[in-house]
């Protein structure tokens, strides 16, 4: 019988330089519920044996701090939250929800160009640029005018889609929810971007404008999205939340470079190889 795993695991949210840390042998084995019994099941005592050694814990860097990092706990996605046309609050829809991946998440240093390769399975991959908000505090039910207390900081994302497989009246993780499809850059703290202004988001392909809008075209706003979100889930510290892209989001081909940001927040820079086969 082979052993449980007692080998060094890491943590990881930049490609290619995972941070190291040392996992001894099991001290307990014993499965606990801390607290309220919807507490997670964990292994008490303070190291463990796997089964397996763990994969990589996904983080994203914090901009201008070199040895800290941000847990990535769950990715939220808000679709079709723009409009260059004002909404009245009662004539908007509940906002539509999907779910990435904690390793979808790809770190994009901004300066200097990344390489990804362009993913499988699909013809028609469709890039939007988006303004990312992380969570520090968590929270349910959390009203809308204290929902803003709950942010960290933010920081610039490209939600990555595979259209054609995005099917009418099916799930949405096989068009959101692959490998490496949530490149973003490193998170700014509150304390360090615009407060209470407008933010401009824009992205090129190959030095061509695709999209360009403002966050002040959000059907809903980061505190609705906050609101809403924790209603339905329990938001923890580590979530992530995309909170939507401008028009000009579209398809583009193997061997593209694309760039884009978001006003006072980072700029992220990809260039897709070729395709997976």
């Amino acid at each position: 019988m082979q052993s449980a795993a007692t080998s060094t695991s890491s943590i990881s949210g930049v490609k290619g330089c995972p941070i190291r840390f040392a996992r001894s042998a099991v001290k307990s084995n014993k499965f606990h519920r801390s607290g309220a019994s919807k507490e997670p099941l964990f292994i008490k005592g303070l190291s463990m044996a796997f089964l397996f050694a763990p994969g990589p814990m996904p983080v994203l860097p914090i901009d201008g701090e070199p040895n800290l990092y941000f847990p990535i706990h769950r990715i939220y996605g808000i679709a079709k939250n723009y409009s260059t046309t004002k909404i009245a609050p009662e004539e908007r829809t509940a906002p539509l929800i999907f779910c990435k991946p904690a390793d979808a998440v790809v770190y994009a240093p901004g300066d200097k160009t990344i390489e990804l390769d362009f993913p499988c399975a699909t013809k028609e991959l469709v890039h939007e640029l988006e303004l990312v908000v992380a969570i520090g505090k968590g929270g349910q039910n959390i009203p809308v005018e204290e929902a803003m207390d709950h942010v960290w900081g933010y920081c610039v994302g490209l939600d990555l889609t595979r259209r054609d497989l995005r099917l009418k009246d099916q799930p949405w993780e096989a068009a959101k929810a692959f490998d490496e499809s949530a490149p973003m850059t490193a998170l700014k703290p509150v304390s360090r971007v615009p407060d209470n202004e407008p933010m401009s988001l824009w992205l090129y392909v190959n030095n061509e404008k695709r999209q360009e809008g403002n966050s002040s075209q959000m059907i809903y706003s980061i505190a609705e999205i906050i609101s809403h979100l924790s209603s339905l889930y329990e938001l923890k510290p580590g979530d992530l939340i995309m909170t939507g892209t401008p028009a000009g989001n579209t398809t583009f081909n193997p061997g593209d470079r694309l760039e884009g940001g978001v006003q006072g927040v980072g700029v992220l820079k990809v260039k897709f190889t070729e395709m997976i086969k």
